[in-house]
């Protein structure tokens, strides 16, 4: 599940776009680097001429100086160093959520595994209570160790987070409750809940399992 969610390439329009708006920005950078330039030069100029008039009249007024390497190249190498960049920072975004992804999967794991190693021994008590040589003559006794394992599973339950709903006499809330049907009820206010058929469960603030009722339909 994990190798699915981190397989996201970019789409070509993506890739385009991309590859655009580096181009125009490197653009823009050239052309605000060639004025820069040019007004040095033209401030370089002026001051050769103020100190050798002579020299300046024999130099053509458009003259000037050359380039060490096109603007084509800048802008090709501008765009591959951007490409290059993009593709280090997609690898490591990409590794990161690979190994985030392990980390949830190996925190799950692992709380699960406590859990079960609980539940485990209220399973091996059950089997200790059914041994034909644990068997109790009295059903009292065996009533009563059949509640203590019973409190021992709903104290692991309660540990983890699960929490029953029990609205009995409660107004009917349908985020929390499934209305099975409707009675009369002499003491139960009309909209309340006069039965809990099957209790409701939820882990902190999520409802795991809705609470079956009957709800009062007044006197």
């Amino acid at each position: 599940m994990a190798e699915d969610l981190n397989e996201q390439e970019p789409t070509a329009e993506e890739k385009a776009k991309f590859e655009n708006d580096v181009l125009k920005a490197a653009e823009d950078a050239m052309k605000m680097e060639a004025e820069a330039n040019k007004a040095e030069s033209s401030d370089a100029q002026a001051e050769a001429a103020a100190d050798n008039p002579a020299e300046a009249a024999e130099q053509p007024a458009d003259q000037a100086p050359e380039s060490t390497e096109s603007t084509e190249d800048v802008l090709k190498a501008a765009l591959a160093d951007a490409n290059d960049r993009n593709l280090r920072l997609m690898a490591e975004f990409d590794n990161y959520r690979r190994r985030t992804a392990k980390e949830q999967l190996e925190l799950i794991e692992t709380a699960n595994g406590k859990l079960l190693e609980k539940l485990s021994e209220v399973q091996d008590n059950f089997e200790r209570a059914f041994a034909s040589e644990n068997k109790a003559q009295d059903l009292e006794a065996f009533e009563k160790g059949m509640q203590m394992i019973y409190n021992q599973f709903a104290k692991i339950l309660t540990d983890a987070g699960l929490e029953q709903i029990d609205p009995t006499g409660a107004e009917f809330d349908p985020n929390c409750h499934e209305a099975l049907m409707q009675q009369p009820s002499e003491t139960v206010p009309e909209g309340h809940v006069v039965t809990v058929f099957q209790k409701g469960y939820k882990l902190k603030n999520k409802i795991l399992k809705t609470a079956k009722v009957i709800v009062s339909s007044g006197k």
